[in-house]
């Protein structure tokens, strides 16, 4: 009990960080307890706003970050969006509910320990309208094109042509662009056969893997 009752006094005090956040974004944050998406002996920390590692030498990103994404990815209730790095599954948890039950969310990982850990996490949380697939997410995801919004967990070096195509025309495409040292947030709107793209800041990333991703050294 003591324990909830720090929970709800700390998700309260990132709220009071985040004047400029719309509020459907800051009533599906409450909605879902990070404390379910990370390792129990962290749990603890699970409102301090900051990284926290995962299985695979991941993270979850700090819940300033991810509520930042997604009120720049402006999600309706009903849409179909693709999630580019599942990770722990907490990003696709908080979409869930901003799409509500008529909405989807396709989460792509490449990770199998993740791909796991997610799908173990979006069950405990009792969320139906997440479906975690293993899969190069680099690529997209062929099977449930198009999308009326991308989002990708994981630096990318440039935004892969395929992301883009299985955007639908209005769409909204969000993904950190760099180098491993560091990024900036894109904001990409299809427009017919054009892409507006906006510049939202400086980030710092886990690296995007698969075909479109960094080539990374494996680890001996």
């Amino acid at each position: 009990m003591e324990l909830k009752k720090r929970y709800a006094g700390d998700k309260e005090a990132l709220l009071r960080r985040w004047p400029d956040i719309e509020k459907k974004v800051k009533n599906a944050f409450l909605k879902v307890p990070r404390e379910l998406f990370i390792e129990k002996e962290l749990a603890i920390h699970a409102y301090d706003d900051t990284p926290l590692p995962i299985p695979a030498d991941q993270t979850i990103s700090q819940p300033t970050t991810v509520i930042r994404m997604l009120n720049e990815l402006d999600l309706k209730k009903g849409q179909k969006v693709l999630e580019i790095g599942a990770g722990s599954g907490y990003n696709a948890a908080i979409m869930s509910k901003l799409v509500g039950n008529e909405g989807k969310v396709i989460s792509i990982e490449i990770i199998p320990e993740l791909v796991k850990f997610a799908k173990d996490n979006i069950k405990k949380a009792k969320i139906t309208n997440v479906k975690i697939v293993k899969a190069d997410g680099s690529k997209g995801y062929l099977k449930e094109k198009p999308y009326d919004r991308i989002i990708c967990t994981a630096a990318s070096p440039k935004i892969p042509k395929a992301w883009k195509e299985q955007l639908k025309n209005g769409g909204i495409l969000l993904t950190p662009v760099g180098d491993l040292y560091g990024q900036v947030m894109v904001k990409v709107k299809r427009i017919n056969k054009n892409y507006e793209i906006d510049e939202l800041g400086h980030y710092l990333f886990v690296p995007l893997r698969g075909k479109h991703g960094f080539k990374l050294k494996k680890k001996k």
